[in-house]
């Protein structure tokens, strides 16, 4: 696995599009976020059918066509230097297909940012466009309004990036060891939910696979992480971030199901790496080459996340 292609770092009075392809966003939460971005003097700009409600199915911010012409006339559009999701939910997988692809690559590599649901974007962005994508939080997200330690290592990700290489965790080595490969990875439904499609990588051969997840019983993560087993996403992985299970079953139980899953793979893995939906989430770079040391709990990229 060969490092993607790294987006230019914005610099101050930078337009930003904000986006909703997956579920409806609360525009109370949505402002709020608009302010953090205009403090780092960036210039937000809201797609058309961020805040809109599908007639039908309460769980989607809009028609799949509308959400997906937001994302892709962000993305295509010159004087957008950064594209952010205001959240997450679920929707992200239905827009996929609607996108023009050949379109959005002439349009050159710019920033994407979000989580969650977001993940199926991250890897269709990765295989259609080659492209580095920021694993972090989303504009309109609880998290990334009212927790300091996330807006900060988002921004200084945008902004100046090689100022965080060398990502540090408090969590510690679930198997011990170091391993060098690409990042990769998200939300571990999502990743399962898109094996099999024409959209998803096949195998994280070459790769350091970061997963996380939120409000899954253990045995549905079981499922998930069996699945990807099987279908062979882990032959050849280097190693593997785990971030946090918010919302699920008490951690002792996550954590047997996991050592379980991923012991035998014989590759280094840290746990609580900081990332994901938990509190004061780290952002991660996904494209790029880097060292994960599980000893000493960090990930070093080889070179900043952003041009």
């Amino acid at each position: 696995m060969k490092p993607l292609i790294r987006p230019s770092r914005l610099a101050p009075g930078a337009r930003v599009a904000v986006v909703a392809p997956s579920g409806p966003v609360p525009e109370e939460r949505l402002r709020a976020g608009l302010d953090v971005l205009r403090g780092w003097d960036l210039d937000p700009v809201v797609a058309p059918h961020v805040l809109d409600r599908h007639g039908e199915l309460a769980y989607l911010a809009g028609t799949d066509a509308d959400r997906a012409a937001d994302l892709q006339a962000a993305w295509c559009d010159p004087a957008v230097d950064a594209v952010l999701c205001a959240r997450g939910g679920y929707g992200a997988q239905r827009l996929v297909g609607l996108l023009d692809w050949e379109a959005m690559r002439a349009a050159g590599p710019k920033v994407f940012v979000g989580f969650s649901d977001v993940t199926a974007l991250h890897e269709a962005f990765a295989n259609r466009l080659g492209l580095v994508t920021l694993h972090g939080p989303m504009a309109a997200g609880v998290d990334f309004i009212k927790n300091a330690r996330t807006q900060e290592h988002l921004r200084a990700t945008l902004f100046e990036p090689e100022s965080v290489l060398t990502i540090a965790s408090t969590g510690s080595a679930l198997i011990p060891g170091r391993a060098r490969g690409v990042t990769l990875g998200g939300c571990l439904s999502l990743l399962a939910a898109e094996v099999g499609t024409p959209y998803a990588r096949t195998s994280a051969r070459g790769g350091l696979l970061c997963l996380e997840d939120v409000g899954e019983e253990t045995y549905r993560l079981d499922r998930y992480l069996t699945q990807l087993l099987r279908a062979g996403l882990f032959e050849g992985v280097r190693g593997v971030l785990l971030g946090s299970w918010q919302e699920c079953e008490p951690y002792e139980r996550v954590r047997a199901l996991l050592l379980d899953r991923l012991g035998g793979l014989g590759v280094p893995v840290v746990e609580e790496f900081g990332f994901g939906h938990g509190e004061g989430a780290l952002t991660i770079p996904l494209g790029v080459g880097a060292e994960l040391d599980a000893d000493a709990r960090t990930l070093t990229l080889d070179e900043p996340a952003l041009r």
